[in-house]
């Protein structure tokens, strides 16, 4: 063997192992370098790189043997009907990717299936990259058309490694998600799991390195330069960051940013979820665009949709927007307003404090708020939250010695003394709490003692939330563990097993007490249609991500949201109250007929929009006129907002009809794994499989996994193993829904229950038993006796043509005819199986055919053969995919020269001294040169095909 018989393409057996050449490149010495991809079952998706000087050395007894498909042995199949070569070709064709942008398997999985969830994955498989902001509103199923767009990419060979980073309170719910609806076995590396994962591997080892798929938390991610090294050198095909505004770039020293500019460049493919991806300021939102593609934004500060619509990297509804396309509605939620008359004590703690007026502490703004409206703000959470600011500021004030803070001091002190008049007694909005969830007004009934009713209480502080943790325990006759309290700085697993226990039918929790850190993206919805808002947010985007959490698409019961507030006498209160009561209507307004709540302040920002609040409550603006300016804000909205969401790429009018299908010999997944257990239960001796049993009338599946299979879950998250290794699987979605539902009642708290499908660790390990029931360039023969005419074979083909990234651009499965050794006609698959009948299984005589020589000595014809007409698809594929290059190329020309003139309008504006500047244009000069090439070299390389295609001989049919 030289070295120019090595080409991409070329399959070759070394180490023991098979591998599919990717990539050759000369080295110095005159050798080859081989990038390869593992084919056979040990080594199977793991890149690696061989030197032909050091890999074809007699010394080192080593040798690179080219794997030729006119050297494919042919065998006689023996079984019954069969059985064994349909297995064959089945766990073929499931492992061969499909190469067009059609729905393969996503629509298809354990949920209720809605036609606006696949236009994400169908606006990204359209794109040269699948790099995607879904930016959909609360309540709309982001986890869900995440899951979608990752199985696609799964199913064609693109989601081997992938890596989601979520809020730590989400970790196990999106995991739980991820597997439950679509089994994608993510491992949850939260601080448990990382030390777990620590303590199994070397110190030096990377842990990214031990999961292909894992699920982790920005904060984790944040705790240090060691993870940043771990992050620095490993490379996954699919990243997905939930919750994205939080990695916005909002200042130079963010954290969360830098470490997701870091990630957007380990992997081909990026998700980004937020159902609020907007803060108002262009550049924080340039900085998510630009983390999808480098060269998207020039200028971060001034942009249209103009300069990436066309990429389609964003795609943002409503539920307006999607309404009509539901099999079950949204509930139309009621909401309630209920104020609750101040006590006297109240009364006067709200006179002296409208009264105060300092000199001192309001000369400086403490987040861009007086001092005062911060004690306003935090009174109408409860007196003890005020009482607790009032303490916070006092001891600082400790250090401020001059007479001018006294009167300062005093009237804080004052203040504080007022305040600790007021207890659980007389607070009137926890006593209308009291008397809202023990059914005395209002019509929420709650049931304590159904573990099906659980109640959700929001509120900003920390303090209030103390205060209602005590007190209800004591006047609802609540047990401990029926009152859980989330906030932020509880520890991941805290986070995680609150919300879990939460939605936990077998779980005492009865109330949650939640801080805002639960308004962002969990579910609380399973076991609860109530929240009280026991203070009002200053921000519409919080009124959203609040509501969001039980008014959502899955919710079975009406939503019941309640607002307390404190009716006071004093007319300034009741003008900031009256504010507050503006913004919850303006809530209710955007749902019913908007969608975006965040229009009638027009900044998408919390804090940014609780400035517009405060700022209104100082000034003392009428609620009026507050009212007419949010309706002027959202009146004026000629939507730059919409501009930004906006994507040029074509909705699909019907997108479940941009469907595809992959030719098959059983007639459905469970078929195919009921007839391979059965077979492998047969056949195996050392690695059995035990108390199998299939229903066909459920679409069930047990049996007891063999050695080989769990072994194959070690590596998988543990949570998915079943008890004892008794798997049940089932296709019927109803019954997967009843097992999430039934595991929500268990301590086990996941499902017993697997969804059966092609995507489940399952198929992969039956494919590659399957698969690995031949040697190596072997292909089994069919006797098809009364199906062919006398002398005919065909000989079963598959090709495989990839880009210079080694990714499959153009597949096809080919029926090469042959009568009396002469070559005769070319079919594709499906119109051969329909022929032959192989579909529904053949008679076998087990007598070996007489025409095993004359097959091989066929196979050079049927080599040419494959190889003439797939360099005739080629041809065509070129054909139509230049034109798509060279319109890549010279956009990214144009998008080049953009970003430098903008370059040369910031140098000719700075006014940075000559050398600095100069400095400073050869560094970023430097940096858009890379970045375009960079992005250049990957269109190259993913847009050009090889020359050589792989040919596999699967199988050949003959006539006797």
């Amino acid at each position: 063997m030289t070295h120019s018989t090595i080409a991409p393409g070329t399959r070759i057996e070394l180490r023991d192992e098979e591998w599919l050449v990717r990539r050759v490149d000369l080295t110095i010495s005159g050798g080859q370098q081989l990038t390869c991809i593992g084919l056979s079952e040990l080594v199977k998706d793991k890149e690696a790189i061989f030197l032909t000087e050091l890999d074809n050395n007699s010394t080192f007894r080593t040798r690179i043997n080219v794997l030729k498909p006119e050297d494919t042995e042919f065998v006689q199949d023996q079984s019954d009907g069969f059985i064994d070569s349909r297995l064959y070709l089945e766990a073929l064709l499931r492992e061969s990717p499909p190469t067009d942008n059609k729905l393969y398997l996503g629509h298809r999985a354990a949920m209720d299936i809605v036609p606006y969830q696949m236009q994400p994955t169908l606006q990204a498989l359209n794109q040269p990259r699948q790099r995607i902001l879904i930016a959909d509103a609360v309540g709309l199923g982001k986890t869900l058309e995440a899951g979608i767009l990752v199985s696609e990419l799964m199913r064609r060979g693109k989601g081997k490694r992938l890596l989601v980073v979520a809020v730590k309170s989400m970790l196990t719910q999106f995991q739980k998600e991820f597997w439950n609806r679509f089994t994608i076995p993510l491992t949850r590396l939260d601080s448990v799991g990382i030390q777990r994962v620590r303590n199994q591997i070397p110190s030096n080892h990377n842990p990214f390195f031990y999961f292909d798929k894992a699920i982790v938390s920005m904060d984790s991610l944040k705790q240090g330069i060691e993870y940043r090294n771990y992050l620095e050198n490993a490379y996954w095909d699919i990243i997905v960051i939930d919750e994205a505004h939080n990695v916005a770039e909002r200042s130079a020293s963010s954290q969360r940013a830098r470490l997701a500019r870091l990630l957007s460049t380990r992997s081909d493919t990026l998700i980004m979820l937020s159902a609020t991806p907007h803060d108002g300021r262009a550049k924080s939102f340039a900085s998510l665009l630009n983390m999808l593609d480098a060269t998207a934004i020039a200028n971060t500060e001034d942009y249209s949709k103009d300069d990436y619509a066309e990429k389609g990297l964003v795609i943002r509804r409503f539920k307006k927007d999607i309404i009509g396309q539901l099999k079950r509605e949204f509930k139309e939620r009621k909401t309630q307003q209920i104020k609750a008359q101040a006590s006297a004590s109240e009364q006067a703690a709200f006179a002296y404090l409208t009264e105060i007026q300092f000199a001192k502490l309001d000369q400086i703004r403490s987040a861009g708020l007086l001092f005062k409206t911060t004690l306003t703000k935090a009174l109408f959470s409860s007196p003890m939250a005020c009482r607790q600011t009032i303490k916070n500021r006092l001891k600082t004030l400790e250090q401020k010695l001059e007479a001018a803070y006294q009167n300062d001091r005093d009237q804080l002190i004052c203040l504080d003394d007022l305040l600790a008049k007021i207890n659980a007694d007389n607070f009137s909005k926890y006593q209308c709490l009291l008397k809202t969830i023990t059914h005395q007004q209002n019509g929420l009934v709650w049931k304590p003692n159904d573990s099906k009713d659980r109640i959700v209480i929001f509120t900003e502080r920390i303090e209030t939330l103390r205060f209602l943790q005590q007190c209800l325990l004591l006047d609802l006759k609540l047990k401990e563990n029926q009152i859980e309290v989330l906030y932020g700085s509880l520890s991941d697993t805290e986070q995680q097993r609150i919300v879990e226990d939460f939605g936990q039918e077998n779980k005492p929790v009865r109330l949650l007490l939640c801080s805002d850190v639960a308004s962002e993206g969990i579910n609380l919805h399973f076991l609860s249609h109530r929240m009280i808002h026991f203070d009002i947010p200053w921000s519409l985007m919080v009124f959203q991500q609040r509501n969001g959490r039980i008014d959502r698409y899955g919710q079975e019961y009406l939503p019941h949201i309640i607002y307390l507030m404190t009716d006071c006498a004093n007319d300034v209160i009741k003008g900031d109250n009256r504010i507050l009561e503006v913004l919850i209507e303006k809530d209710e307004q955007a749902i019913k007929n908007i969608g975006d709540p965040s229009v009638f302040m027009g900044v998408y920002d919390s804090i940014a929009e609780e400035m517009i609040t405060a700022q209104a409550i100082e000034n003392g603006v009428a609620a009026d006129d507050f009212d007419q300016q949010l309706e002027s804000k959202a009146e004026a909205f000629d939507l730059f907002a919409e501009d930004w969401f906006a994507t040029e790429t074509q909705a699909a009018d019907d997108p479940l009809r941009e469907t595809g299908t992959v030719p098959s010999l059983f007639s459905s997944d469970f078929d195919y794994l009921a007839k391979g257990i059965q077979r492998l239960a047969e056949k195996e001796r050392r690695d059995r499989i035990t108390q199998f049993a299939a229903n066909a009338k459920q679409q069930r599946i047990e049996f007891t996994a063999p050695a080989s299979l769990e072994q194959r879950f070690k590596h998988l998250s543990k949570e998915i193993w079943p008890t004892n290794g008794q798997f049940i699987l089932s296709s019927e979605k109803t019954a997967i829904e009843a097992a999430i539902k039934e595991s929500r009642q268990s301590e086990q708290s996941w499902p017993v229950v697997h969804y059966l499908w092609e995507q489940h660790p399952v198929f992969q390990w039956l494919n590659n038993k399957v698969a690995s029931g031949l040697k190596r360039q072997q292909a089994p023969v069919i006797v098809a006796a009364d199906k062919l005419v006398e002398g005919e074979a065909i000989y079963i083909t598959y090709s495989l043509i990839a880009n210079q990234k080694g990714q499959p651009l153009i597949q096809c499965w080919l029926g090469i005819g042959f009568i009396n050794g002469q070559f005769n006609t070319i079919d594709d698959l499906e119109s051969v199986l329909k022929r032959t009948g192989l579909t529904q299984g053949l008679p076998n005589s087990g007598e070996t055919s007489n025409a095993l020589n004359q097959l091989k000595a066929q196979l050079p014809e049927v080599v040419k053969q494959t190889k003439q007409q797939m360099s005739l698809y080629r041809k065509a594929f070129e054909q139509e995919n230049r034109p798509k290059l060279n319109a890549q190329l010279e956009k990214l020309q144009t998008l080049e020269h953009k970003h430098f003139a903008q370059l040369d309008l910031f140098i000719e504006t700075s006014e940075q001294l000559a050398a600095i500047k100069e400095k400073r244009y050869q560094e970023e000069s430097k940096a858009i040169r890379s970045r375009f090439e960079e992005y250049r070299q990957w269109i190259q390389e993913t847009m050009n095909t090889e020359e050589q295609p792989y040919i596999q001989i699967v199988a050949a049919i003959v006539q006797a």
